[in-house]
């Protein structure tokens, strides 16, 4: 072969080889950091000693009683069915902790650094050499493994949908245990920095679908000292806890012991609190605040009654529709049983005017969708024309208004508007299918005897559209129970607040979670899918976030999945005169696992 023509046929095979390939890629620069922040930059430097809204001088010691309405039957708050204790979720520590007064920031605990790359693909924590389970034997990368996989594989289904993203878990050595992910995801690394961090030895015999009646080994500060099942338990603080002089426990955990005594009535509970049988309470039922909170021990300061303003967000409280049933698949039907709750009057007459009237998802945050939608909004509505209601271009949602005089004609014959249009008429004082006869009858399940008085105004008026409405009244294992099978017609219950659109919304509105719980009404909608998949593809873009998280308020809100209650932007609370607190309360919580037992109050309140 001649050289010329064999060195050109060399040299294309090469280049035909070779020039198909892409460049390598350098692999993305790997951060190593102190902590971890969704947007923006941690507070606190990697230098900090404690968090602002504590005293790092704090005594510690003393007991705290706190109460419980229900009972319990066991002591592990990941199985599957049975009621736990409360606060026995408490009982293990997280790879990280989240601070109280950021969105979304995340400091070392049981994990003293983490490591990732900048496209967020994986992610590395190193466990701090000093961590210890509760029985003193020693945290490590392979604990972290095995809790991630029991979790995944025995534990609630939430948890293995919410986290199918992640590829693989392994432990690099004793003390780095790795995480890959299908796709980069900052929100998953926090969300495995939040990551509960089970004692192997104590979990692996053991079913974790099932209900624990024995204490169990944990990892956090506090375990179980004594109980007596469905009546009491009573938490004492680990003497040794590795972790209480860690930057982010300073001035937390000031309590040697918290025992929480259960109650079966809200009423005995108060009247225990007033004789000292438990030192806090946060109310939540307006006339019991209203008019009970008062009487010497009152007057004369033995206990203090306090109202703490706050602009924490609030949760969509609600009656919320099983749209799986028949009754509340058509929107109009939603739509009309909505103009039957006179929250003006109930206001006024049962909650004292407290209460301001919840209309959002997102409410007391900047994605509450406010006003009308502007051109980015419009944009991405016009894309999903014709799978949303029209309101949503056009109209500021907002529940129905009425005078507060209880006279709600022009919302009833609102409401039969709609339901004529839906095919129900009224025929004997009834409202009828005007196809089948069937008459309109639903029942709203509850657990708590105080839901049940407000429910009453609410049952009246929708008898006056021809309605039934029956309140079924069951204790908290049957409810729990029925909200899990979606035996329900209608529930007082609701939707929990959100800081911001998070990835987490997937597993409260996507279709693909429908089989889980969150998903409370029941809604498999192909817009709501959309925005959820829009808000997890954008959570790094603050722009965009907010846009989808005002469109998703609307298009939830227009669709009337629930009829929206109330809030109140207020703590409540009410303690006997025996402890103080830092000067700075955490400005997304209470703040009570920061106050001490004060010596001198307590002697003086003795006296």
């Amino acid at each position: 072969m001649n050289k010329t023509i064999g060195f050109f046929m060399l040299s294309f095979i090469v280049s035909a080889f070779f020039g198909n390939l892409k460049p390598l890629q350098a692999e993305p620069k790997a951060i190593r950091a102190y902590s971890i922040a969704l947007h923006g930059q941690a507070k606190y430097s990697q230098d900090f000693n404690h968090f602002e809204y504590v005293n790092p001088e704090a005594p510690k010691g003393g007991l705290l009683v706190r109460h419980a309405i229900g009972t319990y039957d066991n002591f592990h708050r990941f199985a599957q069915r049975g009621l736990a204790a409360v606060a026995s979720g408490q009982l293990y520590d997280t790879l990280m902790v989240a601070s109280e007064d950021e969105v979304e920031v995340y400091y070392p605990l049981i994990a003293q650094q983490i490591e990732y790359p900048t496209n967020h693909n994986w992610v590395i924590f190193h466990i701090n050499p000093a961590a210890r389970h509760q029985d003193a034997k020693p945290i490590t990368a392979h604990d972290v493994v095995f809790s991630f996989n029991k979790f995944f594989n025995e534990g609630v289904p939430q948890f293995k949908q919410y986290y199918k993203g992640v590829k693989s878990v392994a432990a690099l050595d004793r003390l780095r245990v790795k995480f890959e992910l299908k796709t980069g995801d900052k929100k998953m690394l926090l969300s495995l920095s939040g990551l509960a961090v089970l004692p192997a030895h104590f979990w692996k015999q053991r079913n974790f679908a099932e209900p624990l009646t024995e204490i169990p080994t944990g990892s956090g500060a506090y375990t179980v000292a004594d109980f007596k099942m469905g009546q009491y338990v009573l938490y004492q603080r680990i003497k040794n806890y590795w972790a209480k002089n860690l930057p982010v426990n300073k001035g937390r955990f000031n309590f040697d012991a918290i025992r929480y005594d259960y109650y079966r009535d809200q009423t005995v509970a108060f009247e225990a609190f007033k004789a000292g049988e438990y030192d806090i309470r946060q109310e939540n039922i307006a006339k019991n605040w209203a008019t009970l909170y008062k009487g010497p021990a009152f007057e004369n300061g033995q206990i203090i009654k306090q109202e703490i303003p706050h602009q924490i967000p609030q949760p969509m409280q609600a009656f919320v529709f099983n749209t799986k049933r028949l009754f509340f698949k058509d929107r109009r039907v939603r739509m009309a049983i909505n103009y039957a709750l006179d929250f003006q009057w109930m206001n006024k007459n049962l909650f004292y005017s407290q209460y301001t009237r919840t209309r959002s998802y997102f409410q007391n945050t900047i994605y509450e969708a406010k006003g009308l939608p502007d051109a980015q909004e419009l944009k991405l509505l016009k894309s999903l024309n014709g799978k949303i209601p029209d309101e949503v271009f056009n109209q500021t949602y907002q529940p129905p208004v009425t005078n507060g005089s209880g006279n709600i004609r022009p919302q009833l014959r609102k409401a039969l508007r709609l339901l004529k249009a839906a095919g129900w008429i009224i025929k004997n004082k009834r409202l009828v299918n005007e196809k089948t006869d069937q008459p309109m009858e639903f029942e709203l399940l509850l657990y708590s005897p105080s839901t049940e008085r407000i429910a009453i105004p609410f049952k009246n008026n929708l008898k006056r559209l021809g309605i039934t409405l029956t309140l079924r009244l069951v204790d908290t294992t049957q409810f729990v129970n029925r909200i899990r099978k979606r035996d329900f017609d209608m529930i007082s219950g609701g939707y929990s607040a959100h800081f911001y659109p998070s990835d987490d919304l997937k597993i409260v509105w996507h279709s693909k979670y429908l089989d889980f719980t969150y998903n409370m009404a029941g809604v498999a909608d192909s817009a709501v899918d959309a925005l959820i998949n829009g808000i997890s593809a954008n959570q790094q873009n603050l722009a965009a976030l907010l846009t989808y998280g005002r469109v998703l308020d609307r298009v939830l809100t227009w669709n009337h999945y629930v009829v929206p209650q109330w809030h109140l932007s207020k703590f409540r609370v009410a303690y006997w005169n025996k402890f103080s607190r830092p000067s700075i309360r955490p400005k997304y919580n209470l703040g009570i696992d920061t106050w001490w037992l004060d010596t001198q109050k307590a002697k003086k309140l003795k006296k």
